[in-house]
């Protein structure tokens, strides 16, 4: 599933090149996860004015409301000044003056819905209960350790949810947890004020790492200029299981919490 990091690369690989364009055509293809949400010709003649993220949703300001993207389990965009003609699993296309932005995405799980403005009840509705960005400005130390105080759940599981920090996925996660030395097991309100200062840190240099290296490729992810990322080849535990840690060589060890895979050093992670 494309997270933060990959969101985040999508965007910066084809918004300076959309910017100012109009629309000139719309294609929609299958039903994805919501629906668009109006007519179709309704966005011809619209301009981009900005694209921005809000944790992992695109959106595509125009100078009549906005689209909100989300690539969902499997979606990438294409933003090239021609592209060959749909494929089975091309979903959506957005045809403008400076080419044309096209959502793939083989399980549908992905979505573009458009919205009259900022205040529009769709966008209060999918981006209200997110949590602070963690590559912003607006990442507070104390309204994390906060979050984190306020959780019976395990500390893996709160990052995973997106209520106190949005965008650290599982990968992300498990690596933040690995750099702060804390077990993806513990509970989120038991850490001491310390370990939430070293995950607050943590989260913020492994993500920006991430963007860095073009976010994690380890299916078919892309950005929208065709470019894989390569975080993956840097991963300290994730996907590790049975291997030697970097740092003191014990065998990464992996468990299973709420279905999702937690991997992690038993040595180097002891709180």
């Amino acid at each position: 599933m494309p997270e933060l990091p990959e969101v985040e690369v999508t965007r910066r690989s084809f918004a300076p090149a959309i910017v100012g364009a109009q629309v000139m055509a719309v294609r929609v293809g299958k039903p994805l996860r919501w629906p668009l949400g109006c007519a179709p010709a309704i966005l011809i003649g619209r301009v981009v004015q900005s694209v921005r993220r809000r944790g992992k949703y695109l959106l595509l300001d125009l100078d009549q409301g906005l689209l909100l993207l989300h690539l969902g389990m499997s979606g990438s965009l294409r933003f090239a000044t021609e592209l060959p003609p749909p494929g089975l699993h091309d979903h959506f296309d957005l045809q403008t003056t400076h080419g044309v932005l096209r959502l793939h995405d083989p399980r549908r799980f992905g979505a573009v819905v458009y919205a009259s403005s900022a205040q529009d009840p769709v966008v209060c509705k999918l981006l209200g209960h997110l949590g602070m960005e963690p590559l912003s400005s607006d990442f507070s130390l104390e309204a994390f350790g906060q979050g984190l105080r306020a959780s019976r759940s395990s500390i893996k599981q709160v990052l995973l949810a997106g209520k106190v920090v949005v965008g650290v996925g599982n990968i992300y996660a498990s690596e933040a947890l690995f750099m702060a030395g804390i077990l993806p097991t513990v509970a989120a309100r038991d850490l001491t004020p310390k370990r939430v200062g070293l995950l607050h840190q943590a989260i913020q240099q492994v993500l920006a790492q991430a963007v860095a290296s073009g976010g994690s490729t380890l299916r078919d992810f892309a950005s929208a200029d065709g470019q894989s990322g390569h975080f993956q080849q840097q991963a300290h535990v994730y996907g590790r299981e049975g291997a030697p840690c970097h740092t003191c060589a014990t065998p990464v060890r992996m468990v299973r919490q709420a279905q999702r895979s937690s991997y992690y050093c038993p040595r180097c992670q002891h709180e």
